[in-house]
Formats: structure tokens, sequence, C-alpha cells
């Protein structure tokens, strides 16, 4: 007994320490008119189902990474460390609310119910108690998360696990989950793997577009910098920085995705996000011919722009926290240059269409 207490306060030293020490990178990613944005991981797992860090690491890294918020979802029915590891399905729950709260990250309760196809994996968010969610009838498990006030997300839904051809599909028992509303979002982005459907899926549906990292390792090691500047996150947007906010836009399907240099999401909030993210100054120079100005980048996303009309540059890319000059011809002045953004997503195969508008000098 001695042993083990002074093996956690050891432990409990270590986070400390580590917690002193550790430096928070900020995202940059701009509030939309009327909420904030809140860079969000719904899908991370710890020692106690497969991951292999403590669940506060897995609270030390988001802050490290500059989220808002974070959910500890470990599985439900598949625990490989069980014989090693007392089984509690709030454990990461219950072990991380204080450094989570020390932190000022907002810590979704959450569980993955882990069963075949279909539905295959589900994250219940917001849950109250993960103990009453091993109900071996699916739908009355559930059940039981909704009762809760769940926000339940299909994961991974083209992963060739559970999919070997590696298309998302809707059976009829997750289109039954959705007449009763017992589902509300699908996965579009998972770990390394997206799923261009889902989008469509998602507005068809009217469910929530999610993006997480599924992370079961260390998150640095995962997504190790140059390679990867960020983990994948979903971008919410609430009308505060709080859990109940943050729940209600979930709901309400008000968020995008962010990974890698790419943003997938609907037009009502990707469009937004976009001009938010830039600043277009008036011309600096105009002769005859030509009008000169800069487009500014405020966000770490960067903007790449193509199909832009006659007179205007066929393609540009503004790189994140950076300005580039624009050189286009004299009749776009006082006038909008129409341009599609590449690496805004909206729909299987559709990209965000956006005006730059140009002032008279």
């Amino acid at each position: 007994m001695k042993s083990k207490a002074l093996f956690f306060l050891a432990l409990l030293l270590l986070t400390a320490s580590y917690q002193a020490s550790a430096q928070r990178h900020e995202m940059s990613i701009p509030d939309i008119p009327g909420y904030v944005t809140l860079k969000c991981d719904f899908h991370t797992h710890t020692v106690f189902s497969d991951g292999e860090v403590w669940p506060t690491q897995r609270v030390i890294e988001a802050w490290e990474d500059g989220l808002d918020a974070i959910a500890i979802t470990d599985h439900i029915e598949y625990l490989p460390h069980k014989d090693f590891i007392k089984t509690n399905y709030n454990a990461g729950w219950e072990i991380s609310q204080q450094t989570a709260e020390n932190l000022n990250i907002i810590l979704v309760h959450g569980a993955e119910i882990t069963r075949k196809m279909p539905p295959g994996h589900l994250n219940a968010l917001f849950i109250k108690d993960a103990n009453e969610l091993t109900d071996p009838d699916l739908m009355k498990t559930v059940e039981a998360a909704v009762k809760q006030g769940a926000f339940i997300q299909y994961n991974h839904p083209g992963w060739k696990a559970q999919e070997p051809d590696g298309i998302p599909k809707l059976y009829p028992l997750h289109k039954e989950l959705i007449a009763k509303g017992w589902l509300n979002g699908i996965e579009y982005y998972n770990d390394q793997e997206y799923y261009p459907l889902v989008l469509d899926m998602c507005r068809d549906n009217k469910l929530t577009v999610m993006g997480n990292s599924d992370i079961h390792g260390v998150i640095s090691e995962n997504y190790p910098y140059p390679q990867y500047t960020h983990r994948p996150v979903t971008l919410v947007f609430a009308k505060d920085r709080s859990s109940e906010s943050l729940r209600e836009a979930l709901f309400a399907g008000r968020t995008a995705v962010w990974y890698g240099d790419e943003i997938a999401g609907f037009k009502e909030y990707t469009e937004p996000l976009f001009y938010a993210s830039i600043v277009i100054d008036r011309p600096f120079k105009t002769d005859e011919k030509n009008v000169w100005f800069e487009i500014k980048n405020n966000s770490d996303i960067p903007f790449f722009l193509v199909n832009g009309e006659d007179g205007a540059p066929k393609e540009i890319d503004i790189p994140a926290h950076s300005s580039t000059v624009i050189k286009a011809g004299k009749q776009f002045e006082g006038k909008a240059m129409k341009y599609d953004v590449k690496n805004i997503i909206t729909g299987n195969g559709q990209i965000l269409n956006v005006s730059i508008a140009v002032e008279s000098k």
C-alpha cells in the first residue's frame, strides 16, 4: 500500500513539474461574427482503454497544442490493459478533471461505444456516467447515453477495419438512430484519413461535421513538427467559451474541420471564417492599366485561391501570418475579383467561392 501511495505521489509531482515547464502554442484561428471559435479534439484515448498515456497527459498535450477543449473517449468494450488497470469507465474523466481546471481546458466527459458494423464505433460526448453504457443491446446503450444528454458521433466511417472498401455508408441502423435523434455527427477526418462523402452525408441528414485525432500514442510523436503544424481539430463556433455553449454549438451543427492546410465544412461557417482571417488593404499604387494592393492573412490557415478571372491573377497564395502583393487589371479597382479557395472543402467535389473586394485608391 505504501509503495502504491509513493508511486502516485511521484506521478503527481512529475505532472506538476511538467505543467510548470511546458509551453503553449497558441492556435491563431479567428472568431466569426456572433461566435467564438473553439479548437477541440473530441476523440482521444488513454491507458484506461488502448491508449499509451495517463489521462492528465492528454489534457497537458491539449493545453500545449493551444486547444480549448478535449474529450477523453476510452473504449467501453475494448480494454486490452484490464489485467493491469482496474476497469472504471469514468477513470479518464475523474483523474484529469483537476488538471483541466488548472489549465483552463474544457474537459468533455466521453466514452467510445465500440461495436461491430453496423453501427461501428460511436463516441458519446457530454455524458455523466460511462459505467451505464455497457448493455449488450446497442440501442439500450445509446438510449442510456442520450438520457444523459449525450451528443453521439459516428467515428471513422471509412476505416477499412470496418469498411473494407474505405467508403463510408449509412446503414439502416444508422438511419434509425438519426430518425430518433440519437446520432448527431460524423467524423469527416480521423487520425490521418478523411472521407469526402461525409460532408454530403452530414448536409443531407442535418448532422454535425467532426474531425479529431483519435490519438492513442504521444501526440507530438504522431504529429511531429515540422511535418505537421497541428493535430486535426474540430473548430466549434460557440456563443461563448464554456462547456454549455460548446455542447449547444455541436447540436446546432456549427463546426468546421481543420486538418493539415485544409478546412472542411459548410459554407455558412467556412465563408465567414475565410473573411475573418484576411484583411484587404486599399490600393497602394495604380496606373492606367493596373492596380496594386496587399492581402494580409492573420490566421494559422494558409489560403490557396484559384480560377481567377481575366485581368486578375489566375492563382493567389496567401500563407499563414503573411502578406501577398496583388497586381490586377484597373477594371477591378472598386470592384470584386472572384476566386475559388482550393483548400476549403464545402462538399464532395466542392470548394468555397469568394470575392476579393478591391477598394478605390
